[in-house]
């Protein structure tokens, strides 16, 4: 109790000389380099995970543009306002924990446990490099009492069969011989075997590969992109936003799902090609396990749907539209989509449904917006609705234009990704890898042996706890009695 009150003192000593900076800066060394604080990081950042696999998440476009992340956090409103209320939701939003892996919450906690890691790093350093550089050949006689574990007595050899039989295995070995001023210890020798000294600072590398692991999902989180592109055949699409330099453009040149008229497709497979400044620069049809990557960019293939090909003209025969319309969204099990038609206030509903005689129905439900309540919802006038097939083409009352649906295409649904921290990921995993490959197949051993001039050894081993030391150091005994005289005896302890 005593030393301990002292060393206390001591230490309240030291730090009362210290200046407010120091101490700051001694009490943050401490919290980051505390095993405590680590694991109520990971524990908080685990329960964030949590958070955001519950929690549906906002898509990444959805940070694109005002307009979209309205659009995508009105779904969210849609589906969760009922079960734990609008104002839950709000609170949700503006904590971001609809956007948990690129919130602020969590940028900053694997930021701190980088900073923690590498403080822990640098603080272990030190340490491990006396345990594997700082090596004592000469040990007190003490130290091979054979009452204590994994010692071992043995008459008849000498110094230089002890040293070879160590090298056999691989030992790495010195040598140190009493001095002849010591009369206590005249005659003796210690021999001394390493194996994988260094093996405790491949500690270092797993520690790497964990920071490099954390800096890759920062890296990815800040600078990655990902955005589902929904393009209908024939169509292409840009990738970035106008006026990105090296702005990439998709082209959807054929899609194709075997049986997907009976409802069951095998396979369904995009032509796709991708262009850069006016010249292509790569094609390939695509899968879903199949992707294709051009300039740091993956293309996958996500899904598909029906995208009617439609005509519109107002009265004079001008075309308002003519493109596919690829249906989204679902209604009532349907395919479902919504659009404005181009220079009118009305909005056409579109349902597609299939006939009796296996025929493709689309039924446009049109309404014409004629202002806003109070409370900011439309005020909207049903129009009649027109129900076509392939080539008809019919003008829905109360509009000033007609809708010819001209056939049925298909588009297909690519998400685009760029992750600029796959490569610092790999090489983490590689990292990672040949830590913990060194650290369990390499494991430390080490051998002392005190050998007197008349033959006499007493032999002692330490093993990191991965090795079975019975078996290791009953390889090297075995070798030194088949080495001896005839007349040696062995007495394990």
């Amino acid at each position: 109790m005593g030393h301990a009150v002292a060393a206390s003192a001591a230490r309240g000593t030291r730090g009362a000389g210290k200046g407010i900076p120091s101490r700051i800066a001694d009490a943050i060394w401490g919290l980051l380099t505390s095993v405590d604080f680590a694991v109520l990081q990971i524990t908080a950042l685990a329960l964030l995970a949590v958070v955001g696999m519950v929690l549906k998440q906002l898509p990444g476009f959805a940070f694109k543009s005002p307009t979209d992340y309205t659009n995508e956090m009105a779904k969210l409103h849609e589906q969760y306002d009922a079960v734990i209320g609008v104002d839950v939701v709000n609170a949700l939003e503006r904590l971001q924990l609809f956007q948990v892996f690129t919130s602020t919450w969590f940028s900053v906690g694997i930021v701190v446990l980088i900073l923690s890691i590498v403080a822990c790093t640098i603080d272990r350093t030190p340490r491990l490099w006396r345990q594997s550089a700082d090596v004592r050949v000469a040990q007190p006689d003490a130290y091979f009492d054979p009452r204590l574990p994994d010692r071992a007595l043995m008459a008849g050899v000498d110094a230089d069969t002890v040293a070879r039989v160590l090298r056999r295995h691989r030992f790495k070995v010195r040598r140190e011989t009493a001095p002849a001023a010591d009369a206590d210890a005249d005659g003796i020798t210690w021999v001394y075997g390493d194996r994988n000294q260094w093996t405790k600072m491949a500690t270092l590398i797993t520690h790497t590969g964990l920071i490099l692991f954390l800096v890759a999902a920062a890296v990815t989180s800040r600078f990655g992109f990902e955005q589902g592109l929904v393009v209908a055949e024939g169509q292409s699409l840009t990738v970035q936003p106008i006026g990105t330099p090296g702005l990439l453009l998709v082209r959807n040149l054929g899609f194709e799902a075997p049986g997907f008229e009976t409802g069951r497709p095998t396979d369904f497979t995009t032509r796709l090609a991708v262009y850069q400044g006016g010249q292509k620069v790569a094609e390939k049809t695509i899968r879903v396990n199949d992707p294709l990557e051009v300039d740091g960019y993956t293309f996958h293939q996500n899904g598909f749907g029906p995208a009617p090909q439609l005509v519109i003209r107002g009265a004079d025969g001008e075309a308002l539209w003519d493109a596919p319309v690829p249906m989204t969204d679902v209604a009532a099990g349907s395919p479902f989509v919504q659009m404005t038609v181009p220079g009118r206030n009305v909005i056409l509903q579109m349902v597609l449904r299939k006939a009796d005689d296996g025929a493709g129905v689309l039924l446009v439900l049109p309404f014409r917006v004629d202002g806003a309540n109070p409370d900011g919802s439309p005020i909207a006038t049903g129009l009649q609705p027109v129900a076509l097939e392939s080539g008809e083409t019919a003008r829905p009352g109360g509009t000033d234009f007609s809708i010819e649906l001209r056939g049925f295409g298909q588009y297909t649904l690519l998400i685009a990704k760029k992750d600029p921290g796959a490569p610092i990921v790999w090489f983490a995993f590689l990292l990672l890898i040949t830590g913990l490959l060194i650290t369990f197949w390499m494991p430390r051993r080490r051998v002392w042996a005190r050998i007197t001039t008349g033959g006499k050894a007493a032999l002692v081993v330490r093993a990191d706890r991965y090795v079975d030391v019975g078996r290791e150091f009953g390889g090297v005994l075995d070798d030194l009695v088949r080495a001896r005289g005839s007349h040696g005896r062995e007495s394990p302890g």
